[in-house]
């Protein structure tokens, strides 16, 4: 027993000894990192009081500190910043759906401002600012080398003030400046209307509003056209959606679907990915579904086109989406200031990332951009749209086949194609999208007895 006691203590000791040897090496390798890390920031404050004593203007500390602050976050990615008070006041402010500004969504790309979106019915929108626009000067004054927030910063002032911005445009020669007013922007997250038999919901962005906005546009379309067996299908409008709040594009993904997984988040830690699944009920019951997106639709707008679509939900029509698949966390600091932080990435219910990809359409349909019609082709064009048929003819016979029901029916069946027929010259993808629904409705089984 003795040999045996001794023969394990013998173990112990020896490995003791093997695991001091192991980690002896490691524990210096740490040791030396840590005192790297302080020698920096020992350098960090000889050049921050060289700063203050001898630059050629006196300098504001706190604006100092936030400048150093503000460029190890922007050096990260282009959506990692530091928002000061202000800047932290003004994002609450806009989750909750109002603020002044100009209205558009922006972010950083090779040192220029780029539109990711113009939101719906705002200065910016009204001054026809396009998403992929970049903007190059604000009243003359260069942006580049700017960071995002200094950049936006310019672009902000008292509501009824005029801004002029310079913008370069893919397909446009030459740079142009734009006049935009600056005015409230107070952001409606659902508008909604009826195209023939198709209720058309228009999501702008993700916002405390949006969830409610959505079953409210939802139930009033239904009123209106008399309850859903009425209902060819819906259209979800994403486009030129810059997204918002995580939270909110959980839920509208989970108003139409049954079951599943969302969306899933994952950090640099295993341990803090989330998956987030549906909840039983769909506002749609069942009804198809197409969502339109463009290089516009961004962050919780993809979250949501990639769940319907990867649960074969819906149909996705447009172009390709902007392609911005992480998650940022906004973490207050003293001060009142906050941290803006990238900490994970999203993945659609497939697994797969779209992060710098975006949404692939299951349809890729292009808005035409026509050039604005000269008069004379303007009255050619009424011309050819003037009806021509024998029921224009004089002195016709009478269809004997239908009941005055039966063609008061038939018309109101021509009326709704002849409304998406026309709807195709103001908005192309949105009309393909109704067509869609209402071939699918063509096709599909009856379910008369």
């Amino acid at each position: 027993m003795k040999k045996f006691v001794m023969a394990a203590l013998g173990g112990t000791v020896a490995g003791v000894l093997i695991t001091t040897q192991v980690a002896g090496p490691l524990i210096a390798q740490e040791a030396a990192r840590t005192e790297n890390v302080y020698e920096q920031l020992d350098l960090f404050g000889d050049i921050f009081e060289r700063i203050r004593a001898q630059y050629v203007e006196e300098v504001d500390s706190q604006q100092l500190i936030e400048a150093a602050i503000n460029g190890m976050l922007t050096s990260l990615d282009p959506h990692s910043s530091y928002l000061a008070p202000d800047d932290f006041d003004d994002m609450r402010v806009q989750t909750r759906g109002e603020f002044g500004g100009l209205g558009i969504e922006v972010t950083q790309e090779e040192g220029f401002v780029k539109v990711v979106s113009p939101m719906d019915g705002t200065p910016a929108d009204a001054a026809g600012i396009e998403a992929g626009d970049f903007i190059t000067h604000v009243n003359g004054e260069s942006v580049l080398g700017l960071t995002l927030d200094d950049a936006v910063e310019m672009m902000r002032g008292p509501v009824g003030s005029e801004i002029i911005i310079t913008v370069v445009r893919e397909g446009v020669e030459e740079p142009f400046d734009v006049s935009i007013i600056r005015d409230t922007i107070k952001v409606t997250a659902v508008r909604s209307r009826i195209v023939g038999n198709t209720p058309v919901l228009r999501i702008t962005t993700f916002n405390d509003q949006t969830t409610p906005g959505l079953e409210a546009e939802l139930q009033k379309s239904l009123d209106e056209l008399g309850g859903l067996d009425n209902v060819d299908g819906f259209v979800i409008d994403l486009r030129n959606n810059p997204g918002g709040l995580l939270t909110e594009a959980i839920s509208v993904s989970d108003a139409f679907l049954e079951k599943g997984e969302i969306v899933s988040t994952r950090g640099r830690d295993p341990a803090d990915g989330e998956r987030f699944n549906a909840t039983p009920g769909d506002l749609a019951a069942a009804k198809p579904i197409v969502v339109l997106i463009n290089g516009g639709s961004a962050s919780a707008s993809e979250i949501v086109a990639g769940a319907l679509q990867d649960h074969r939900r819906a149909i996705v029509v447009g172009t390709k989406s902007f392609g911005k698949g992480s998650v940022q966390s906004v973490v207050p600091l003293r001060g009142d200031g906050a941290m803006r932080l990238t900490t994970a990435r999203y993945y659609t219910p497939s697994g797969r990332s779209i992060q710098a990809l975006g949404v692939m359409p299951d349809i890729v349909v292009n808005q035409p951009v026509r050039p604005p019609a000269t008069e004379g082709e303007e009255e050619e064009q009424s011309i050819a749209r003037r009806p021509q048929s024998e029921a224009d003819l004089r002195g016709i016979i009478s269809n004997d086949s239908m009941t005055e029901d039966e063609r008061k029916q038939l018309e109101e069946d021509r009326a709704r194609i002849e409304e998406t027929a026309a709807l195709r010259d103001e908005d192309y993808q949105l009309a393909y999208a109704v067509d869609i629904l209402r071939g699918l409705k063509a096709v599909a089984p009856s379910t008369q007895p």
